[in-house]
């Protein structure tokens, strides 16, 4: 089955179509690695330089600590002689064991975005090997416009290559020095770096004796000339006894070199020098340049009694960078060129998912076996999606989509904490802060602007317009229109070809759907949304007079503070009336400027407020569903290729706007080169206020609604919410599955106020005993509980017991009506009855009680002195009980009414009740629909009752009842002489005759 996957490499400049023909590729079938390891792309990258930093330790991008990993050949030394021991001495020192040990420390910290799954998450548990290609310089210069996937393994298998042997001979039969590791964002050069390291710390990496890794990064920000030897001794004071024996013994040292794409390299030796002394003090570039030349600690000689055939000792280095850096390397320097091409087999993909929501703390602390369950069910679900959707197949080509795949899940599924932990914007933030924090889209760039800064003014501006036209597939002249048409300088030129060349894939892939081949899509959907929410609240959303004015205010401005301080002094000599004029005609367009700007983030206001309210999408799932569905896919029948797809949905374009305003996610951002003020952020906010809380007071639809407390729980801004949230009296959510997540939601941004509810509808919401526990202190201030058809059974009872014995309970009227209550359920709800104050109204509807069940309520009753009405229909009561619970209800100082029908009621228990109903000290007792030979007062209730249950009872039962009050209509009917009372009897034949016509009709 053909797969839409690509390996990426160094892209010429061209049309988008050849572009689009360089991406596009087929699956194949690929061998699988384990490894150890972990987060995204650059995941490790951010985390290492931050601890690096913080220990002035700088190691490559993506190391960080590991435990296992795929099984290696070993590489057997041979039969040692006596050189051999001073090589085994140095290697088994104590400064090397010291320096492993310091390295496997450092590398055991775990990044805030994989801490929050728990300590089960080991980094070496949840990782799969990418595919490696051997490839050549002359593919990264000319790449070939048809290379696809498919094509890729269809070449020789020495093309393929693992870790373990890029420093294997060529095919020449040269021994490899220097490996130059390139890939584009998020294919996972960083963590299979990191393997290496963490390998070669735990001694699985026996074909070098000492590993010294270097952060390019932290290299680049160093201008101070230095030594090679103070340069390790002052990142690992561990070697300081190791060091000098480099260069002069037959120590095997491996140089790792992360990011060099954020080195200005200059291998021309008017730029460079040469330097073959580890001692001199040079700039950090010309030592990275003078050891890939060999000409700092070039190679050793050796007798051949010490080493395999051919093999000769020195330093090797292995090089990560992103394609567009790989040519800043003469081709002569180096050995092997090795391309990161991702999980180019769904199988591959599969491993990683199973691996990583299979793990025993994916579901959070007290995981049952149901919550294992759960994982498995997803694992399965996810998996047949990989095989019948293609494009999300496609997005997990890149292993950093994996992640953001495993982390939207866990928090979907297993977020059971009250607040949420984390909001969905915040996942997608991070996300972008593990791929791009640091990160330039080219270091030889003079204006170095953030590659996420360049992300969201192009991408983003692309995304926009798409939510905006309401459209995923956008094709050549889409990107042409994005990309190039106000490109005016060689700077922008150079940026865009960088962009193309090693961020494209990552944002935007060819899409597989049959008649739009030639048409890009976004990697993962909602990332549509994120970007187009991303550049509105940047405020780049502007028209040239708006970008003109800014720069010209800005201007002026500066002008307006130097002018300022002349006028000063020139005033005190020279007493003219017309310099004060002067001076605030200079800070006029300044401050009319800031008015501008006000308006501006009205209409972001406006556009966030009228997004999140469009009525066209009133009636589709809630978006946390539609994420759901994105990833899982739709169980039932595919959609076929001729029919016309449903509109375009982009309901977490607002809700990502909101998100993006929280302080977190600002200040994340912040990191990522894109600033957003706090006062941007507060006026965008008030100006939003009055349109919101307005809108939600119009009585949204249930899944509407929803959406809108999520988009509440994202803003993470509790006096906004707080205002929202006191408008809602009435919260419907009916038929809204009501997941961990959605009840954690829904607590959360209901607990920001303390005012009481209305009427909150949880009908057919799929609510568990564990949501009634998240939902706990919001149900304490409900007056109407609707909880119907919930499969509450007696564990949910117990909640309910202890919901209505706390004394800060207002339940009023709570609705249980078709859950499995049972015997033991109805003994928590007696023991509530009898301690309760403020229920009044008490729904058991088709609970399942049954005699027992019923004399458990009626002994109960006497205690309670609250209750006014109780509805015991269909619950199999026959005459003993029914008049039991009666006998009962006609003592109590406030119960006036008891509902009865559907029970299997004799004609003389029928009798009976009737005259305790006649009896004007007893209560009302709703059995039939007759009373006598009248039609009874609660006619239409019943029916009523009867004909919204109908698609939840026994069709087979409810006919059988019907057919019985039909003929008890009809005889009572027989026996009135009044013609008015036969005229009621027919009006309420009729409908039940409907009633009994629509289940015959269904039935067939």
């Amino acid at each position: 089955m053909s797969r839409a996957m690509q390996c990426q490499s160094c892209l010429p400049w061209g049309s988008w179509t050849q572009l689009h023909r360089s991406l596009l590729g087929s699956r194949g079938t690929r061998s699988v690695y384990l490894c150890a390891a972990s987060v995204p792309g650059a995941a490790g990258s951010y985390f290492l330089r931050k601890i690096l930093r913080a220990s002035s330790i700088s190691l490559s991008r993506g190391c960080v600590r590991y435990e296992g990993g795929s099984q290696e050949h070993s590489v057997k030394p041979s039969s040692s002689r006596h050189g051999l021991s001073q090589l085994r001495n140095v290697a088994s020192s104590d400064a090397i064991k010291k320096h492993q040990k310091s390295l496997s420390a450092w590398f055991s910290h775990q990044p805030n975005e994989e801490r929050q799954f728990g300590p089960s998450f080991s980094l070496d548990a949840v990782h799969v090997d990418p595919v490696i290609r051997e490839s050549s310089l002359e593919e990264i210069l000319k790449p070939s416009p048809d290379l696809t996937i498919q094509n890729q393994l269809q070449q020789p298998c020495s093309q393929v290559i693992s870790l373990q042997n890029l420093f294997d001979v060529d095919a020449c039969g040269r021994q490899v020095k220097n490996v130059v590791l390139y890939g584009t964002v998020g294919t996972g050069k960083s963590t299979l770096i990191k393997k290496m390291v963490v390998d070669w710390c735990h001694g699985r990496l026996p074909r070098f004796e000492l590993v010294i890794p270097f952060s390019c990064e932290d290299l680049s920000h160093s201008r101070a000339p230095i030594s090679l030897r103070r340069l390790i001794t002052k990142k690992y004071q561990h070697l300081r006894d190791v060091v000098p024996m480099l260069g002069i013994s037959n120590l095997k040292v491996l140089f790792i070199l992360n990011g060099l794409e954020r080195l200005n390299l200059d291998f021309r030796l008017a730029g460079t020098e040469l330097c073959c002394d580890p001692n001199e003090p040079v700039p950090p570039s010309a030592i990275v340049v003078n050891l890939l030349r060999k000409y700092l600690l070039p190679e050793v000689s050796v007798s051949l009694q010490l080493l395999h055939a051919g093999e000769r000792l020195g330093a090797s280095i292995i090089v990560t960078t992103r394609p567009s850096a790989v040519r800043r390397i003469p081709g002569k320097y180096v050995g092997r060129y090795a391309e990161i091409c991702g999980f180019s087999d769904t199988n591959l993909q599969k491993l990683y998912f199973q691996m990583r929501l299979s793990q025993p703390g994916c579901s959070g602390e007290g995981s049952t076996g149901r919550s294992s369950g759960e994982q498995e069910n997803l694992v399965e679900m996810l998996s047949r999606n990989l095989e019948r959707h293609n494009q999300i197949a496609a997005a997990c080509f890149l292993p950093s989509y994996c992640w953001l795949v495993c982390t939207t899940l866990h928090f979907l599924y297993f977020t059971r904490t009250v607040p949420p932990s984390q909001t969905l914007t915040g996942i997608y933030t991070s996300f972008l802060r593990l791929n791009f924090s640091g990160e330039v889209l080219d270091s030889t760039d003079s204006t170095n602007i953030s590659m996420m800064k360049y992300v969201a003014k192009t991408v983003g501006k692309l995304a926009y317009e798409g939510v905006m036209s309401r459209k995923t597939c956008f094709t050549e002249d889409d990107l042409q229109q994005c990309f190039e048409v106000e490109m005016k300088t060689e700077s922008e030129l150079n940026l865009l070809e960088v962009f193309r060349s090693d961020v494209f894939r990552f944002f935007l892939t060819p899409c597989v759907q049959l008649g739009k081949e030639h048409t890009f899509v976004f990697t993962i959907p909602a990332m549509q949304e994120y970007l187009a929410a991303l550049y509105v609240v940047l405020g780049e959303k502007k028209s040239l007079a708006q970008r003109v004015g800014k720069e010209l205010s800005e201007l002026i401005g500066k002008v307006s503070e130097d002018v300022a301080v002349v006028l000063s002094i020139v005033s005190k000599v020279l007493p003219l009336r017309f310099l004060p004029v002067l001076f605030n005609l200079l800070k006029i367009f300044p401050r009319y400027f800031s008015r501008l700007s006000g308006k501006d983030r009205d209409a972001i206001a406006h556009t966030m407020a009228e997004e999140l309210f469009k009525e066209e999408d009133y009636y589709n799932d809630d978006v946390l569903d539609q994420i759901n569905s994105s990833i899982l896919g739709m169980e039932g029948p595919m959609r076929h290729p001729d029919e016309v797809p449903d509109d375009e949905v982009f309901e977490l374009f607002p809700i990502f706007m909101g998100g993006i305003l929280s302080r977190r996610n600002r200040a994340i951002l912040q990191q990522l080169g894109c600033s957003i003020k706090n006062l941007a952020a507060f006026e965008i906010a008030n100006a939003m206020k009055k349109t919101v809380i307005r809108n939600s007071r119009k009585g949204l639809p249930p899944s509407e609604l929803m959406d809108y407390l999520f988009f509440l729980h994202e803003f993470q801004n509790e006096r906004f919410t707080a205002e929202a949230i006191r408008s809602l009296r009435t919260v419907n959510l009916s038929s809204v599955k009501m997941t961990p997540l959605k009840c954690s939601v829904l607590a959360y941004v209901m607990g920001t106020t303390c005012h009481e509810v209305e009427e909150l509808n949880l009908t057919s919401c799929n609510l568990d005993t564990s949501s009634l526990r998240i939902l706990f202190p919001v149900l304490l201030r409900c007056k109407a509980l609707h909880l119907q058809l919930n499969s509450l059974g007696s564990d949910a009872c117990k909640e309910i017991r202890d919901l209505l014995l706390h004394d800060k309970c207002v339940v009023s009227n709570l609705r249980l009506a078709n859950n499995p209550v049972g015997e033991q359920g109805a003994q928590y709800l007696a023991e509530a009855l009898a301690g309760n104050h403020s229920l009044t109204h008490l729904s058991l509807l088709h609970t399942a009680l049954g005699d027992r069940g019923a004399e458990v309520i009626a002994q109960h009753l006497a205690k309670n002195q609250h209750l006014q009405e109780l509805n015991l229909g269909y619950n199999s009561l026959t005459d003993t009980a029914a008049l039991h619970v009666v006998e009962v209800a006609k003592k109590h100082t406030t119960l006036d009414k008891v509902h009865l029908y559907f029970n299997d009621i004799s004609e003389d228990g029928k009798r009976e009740l009737d005259s305790l109903r006649m009896d004007r000290d007893g209560v009302r007792a709703l059995v039939f629909l007759t009373a006598g030979t009248d039609v009874s007062d609660y006619w239409s209730n019943i029916l009523n009752v009867v004909q919204r249950n109908l698609p939840f009872w026994d069709r087979e039962r409810v006919r059988q009842h019907l057919v019985l009050i039909l003929q008890d209509l009809e005889s009572s009917r027989r026996q009135t002489a009044n013609p008015w009372r036969k005229a009621k009897f027919l009006r309420v034949e009729s409908e039940v005759k409907k009633m009994l016509g629509k289940l015959q009709h269904e039935n067939l």
